[in-house]
Formats: structure tokens, C-alpha cells, sequence
């Protein structure tokens, strides 16, 4: 099996039998590979499919197997700092373009509206909440950049946001990702990752809903 049916297979089927079998099989390119996954996800906002969470979990698992020492828990919390920095200097260079209403190819606006009402509700703090929220943690930096964020304020809370995520889900993954029940059902447990994650989202989409619609019953 190549390495791009390889990488597939890893991505439409994690579990940390598979994340083993990958990292057996190529070594210090699979490193490598799981630094990129994890950098792509939240520094391209063209690439929010991508695991984050779930890969995190999986390796945090993996590590019990001796196939992942606990250094890859450094190595995946600079890839998110540094995908973070990159989509904030993608946010800075577009952001003329944005501000001035145009549409940027391959961009979903409402996910960028949708993280300035975080923005506008939390503040910079959005930075760290929105790490554990799939497809919002990747427009998160984007729009600091487009609002143009101090750079200095944008870095303490993104290394502190990427800190807590990773550290959170890989140390999660050593504790329970061994147990029989995970084991056997990680599907449906990254499922719970995936809602658990979004839950914040979810809880202020249906305030906001029941807020406008009393204030049209008045």
C-alpha cells in the first residue's frame, strides 16, 4: 500500500490501531506527516476537514503501545501554534479584501461571521475557546489577522490556547484511549469528541435564537 492510500485510510478510518500500523510502517515520515495534518488543520482555512481532535486523542493513546514516545506531545502543540501563526498572516493579508465585503475563493463567509460573534463576545480569549471547536478553531485566527490583533496579544493566547488543546486531548487519549469500551468503539467516541467540542457553539446559537425570537414576540 502507497503512502497516500496509506495517509487515506488513516484519515477516513483513525483509530489507534490504524495511527499504529501507520507509524510502524513509515517511521519518522509518519512524524513528520502527523506535524502536517495537525499545522494544515488549523493554519489553512481551506482545510478544516482534517482530524485535529481525534488525531490528537488517537495519539495520545498509541503512546501506551511504545509506537509514540510523550516528546510527539511537543511536536504536535508547535504544529498548532505555528498553523495558527500562519492563518493569522493569511488573515492579515486578506484583510482589506474582507473588510471591504469581497468574497475570498475557497473561504465560507459564514464561518468567518460566525467567529466574530466570538470575537465580539469573548475577545481575545476567543483564541483558546475556539481551539476546541472543529472548523471555528480554524477561521479563529484567520479573523484575528483580518481584524488585525496585536501580534504580540494574538501569540501569548494562541501558545496557550495550543498548549491546553493538545495537551487536553493527548494526555486524555494515554488515560482512556487504552480502555476496552474506547478501544472498541473510538468511532463512536470521536463522535462524542467531535459534540462535546461543538457544544459551546451550540449552547449560544440556540441562546442567540431564543433571544431574537422573544424579542419579536414582544
Amino acid at each position: 500500500m502507497s503512502i497516500i492510500q496509506s495517509l487515506f485510510n488513516l484519515v477516513l478510518h483513525l483509530k489507534p490501531e490504524t495511527l499504529s500500523a501507520f507509524m510502524h510502517s513509515y517511521g519518522a515520515i509518519a512524524y513528520v506527516i502527523l506535524f502536517l495534518i495537525i499545522f494544515c488543520e488549523t493554519g489553512l482555512v481551506v482545510t478544516p476537514f482534517l482530524p485535529g481532535d481525534s488525531l490528537i486523542f488517537a495519539a495520545g493513546a498509541v503512546v501506551a503501545f511504545g509506537v509514540i514516545g510523550w516528546p510527539a506531545i511537543f511536536m504536535l502543540m508547535t504544529a498548532a501554534i505555528l498553523g495558527n501563526m500562519v492563518n493569522y498572516q493569511i488573515g492579515k493579508t486578506l484583510s482589506k479584501k474582507i473588510t471591504q465585503g469581497e468574497k475570498v475563493k475557497f473561504i465560507k463567509t459564514e464561518y468567518i461571521d460566525e467567529t466574530k460573534r466570538f470575537f465580539e463576545k469573548y475577545g481575545a480569549v476567543t483564541i483558546i475557546i475556539t481551539r476546541f471547536m472543529p472548523i471555528i478553531r480554524t477561521f479563529s485566527p484567520f479573523v484575528a489577522g483580518v481584524g488585525e490583533m496585536p501580534y504580540r496579544k494574538f501569540f501569548i493566547y494562541n501558545a496557550l490556547g495550543g498548549i491546553f488543546w493538545v495537551s487536553f486531548f493527548f494526555i486524555g487519549g494515554f488515560f482512556f484511549g487504552q480502555i476496552p469500551f474506547v478501544k472498541n468503539n473510538f468511532s463512536l467516541v470521536v463522535i462524542g469528541i467531535v459534540l462535546v467540542s461543538v457544544l459551546p457553539a451550540v449552547i449560544i446559537f440556540f441562546k442567540k435564537s431564543f433571544v431574537k425570537t422573544k424579542i419579536k414576540t414582544k
